[in-house]
């Protein structure tokens, strides 16, 4: 049974703040790190990756992989290469992903699924999820179109006593 270690619930405000957080996450990460991120279109799941790759120092600009699925972006030093997934048009759960060879990548990178919830879990008891939901009507611009809510939650031994970002 995988363990949840403590949640931490962040509020985001604008884009550079969500590639700073994903900057400050990158410094946890380590070879064989599965990240899940979950949120609707336009939540800032690619904005996060592209500060995780900052973070990582890979090459390549972090684009959202959806129309090829996944992205592989070598490390520009010694760390560990950042293998970047968008499975939204992916219908089916692990199987449907085996293409991938996720299995065999995770070892020695940092794998981030987009969209990875209920279809990935199952490569590795140890993950990160990060849930990033939208607000309205706090703080941040005039509408509150640019605040998000983001919930880090570590499962598994590998993220057990991590001390997770907070605001």
């Amino acid at each position: 049974m995988n363990q949840l270690s403590e949640s931490v619930a962040l509020t985001v405000t604008g884009a550079e703040r969500m590639r700073d957080l994903g900057r400050r996450l990158a410094a946890l990460l380590r070879a064989g790190d599965l990240v899940l991120l979950t949120g609707e279109l336009g939540a800032g799941k690619t904005t996060l990756t592209r500060g995780l790759g900052e973070g990582l120092g890979v090459r390549g600009a972090v684009t959202s992989p959806t129309f090829v699925i996944a992205r592989v972006h070598p490390s520009l030093g010694s760390g560990p290469p950042l293998v970047h997934v968008d499975a939204y048009r992916l219908g089916g759960g692990l199987d449907e992903m085996e293409d991938l060879d996720l299995d065999v990548a995770l070892p020695e990178s940092v794998v981030v699924v987009e969209w990875g919830e209920g279809r990935v879990e199952d490569l590795s008891e140890d993950r990160l999820h990060v849930v990033i939901d939208r607000t309205t009507g706090t703080a941040g611009d005039e509408n509150g179109d640019d605040v998000r809510r983001v919930t880090l939650t570590g499962v598994g031994e590998r993220w057990r006593g991590v001390r997770l970002p907070r605001d």
